[in-house]
């Protein structure tokens, strides 16, 4: 069933799951939002609150040995769609070298109406004997697809 790696957060003990879960070469990240220690951070700033839920993401995956490097898919979802381009601000802080697959969702709610985005992360580890792939641009070419 993999490792457990557990933040203490909680949201965790009271729903009985754990932060992110080691399966393989996998590491599978529950969703994160900018509570700690039972308290929301940054009510009110949706940017400060993704970086903050980012952070707790990229924290349990360090703990499994692994980077932000590492990280192959991101999903966030928001409340409010105004929301899609702060949120996305500060994935492309933390993630515009590494350039994971994302996907943003908006939802009804979260469950603190203080919340304003929630974040899941997944990491991979990569096999150093599989070489890259090749003959793909480094960059897009173009304008992408939201």
């Amino acid at each position: 069933m993999g490792n457990r790696i557990f933040s203490g957060g909680v949201w965790e003990e009271r729903y009985g799951y754990a932060r992110a879960v080691v399966a393989g070469p996998w590491v599978i990240v529950s969703g994160c939002t900018s509570t700690i220690d039972g308290e929301v951070r940054h009510v009110g700033d949706v940017r400060k609150q993704a970086l903050t839920a980012f952070g707790i993401a990229l924290d349990a995956v360090e703990r499994a040995g692994l980077t932000r490097d590492d990280v192959v898919r991101t999903r966030y979802y928001v409340v409010d769609p105004s929301h899609y381009d702060e949120v996305g601000a500060a994935h492309a802080q933390l993630f515009r070298h590494v350039r994971p697959v994302c996907t943003g969702v908006q939802v009804a709610g979260l469950i603190d109406p203080r919340m304003l985005v929630e974040i899941e992360v997944e990491a991979y580890r990569r096999d150093e004997q599989v070489p890259a792939p090749r003959g793909l641009p480094e960059e897009p070419q173009g304008e992408g697809v939201r």
